[in-house]
């Protein structure tokens, strides 16, 4: 139960306090101490499942927790970008930028009791090679968006993090229909 692909996903969860308490009062040291561990857990979510592969080390507890893990970090650092105070006094998203946060968070809601209600009804919904890649852009996204905080001279960083943040929510609007879709098939 306890493999190595099973730790790399737990360091992710365990990692997340972590993450919120740096971004709490970010100086610039702490968004790059932020950047840092964030890297550093966004190489675990490849590892995590490129190990299971290459070792046939593929678990339930690894299937179950690898969706749940990236959901609660993105979550978590899309409220702390959100509700803290970047060097210029603004939260490093703010304005009309929430809107994509918000159709991130409400689709990882909403798939997520999706995913729930149909593992009751036992229909699996396979991650797709799209919704792959908007977690890919999800986290380069809210990387550059930390980047950012420890270097705000370069506004260039922080405007690729939102132009991302955008892509990021297209690309999760879709996935959020076929998930949707291939759901509706099996209700009343």
């Amino acid at each position: 139960m306890l493999t190595l692909p099973n730790i790399l996903t737990l360091s992710r969860i365990v990692a997340v306090p972590l993450l919120v308490a740096l971004l709490w009062r970010p100086g610039w040291a702490d968004y790059a101490a932020t950047f840092a561990l964030y890297c550093l857990v966004g190489i675990t979510d490849y590892f995590d499942g490129y190990v299971a592969r290459a070792r046939g080390a593929v678990s339930r507890l690894g299937i179950f927790l690898d969706p749940i893990a990236d959901k609660i970090m993105v979550a978590a650092v899309i409220v702390m970008l959100v509700s803290t105070r970047a060097h210029s006094g603004v939260p490093v998203i703010h304005g009309f930028h929430i809107v994509p946060a918000l159709i991130i968070l409400i689709r990882e809601i909403a798939v997520s009791g999706l995913r729930e209600f149909l593992a009751g009804l036992q229909v699996s919904v396979p991650v797709s090679r799209l919704a792959k890649w908007k977690t890919a852009l999800q986290f380069i996204a809210l990387g550059a968006l930390i980047l950012g905080g420890a270097l705000p001279q370069w506004t260039w960083i922080h405007l690729t993090g939102l132009a991302c943040l955008w892509a990021a929510a297209a690309l999760t609007a879709v996935t959020g229909w076929d998930y949707l879709r291939t759901g509706l098939r099996h209700m009343d």
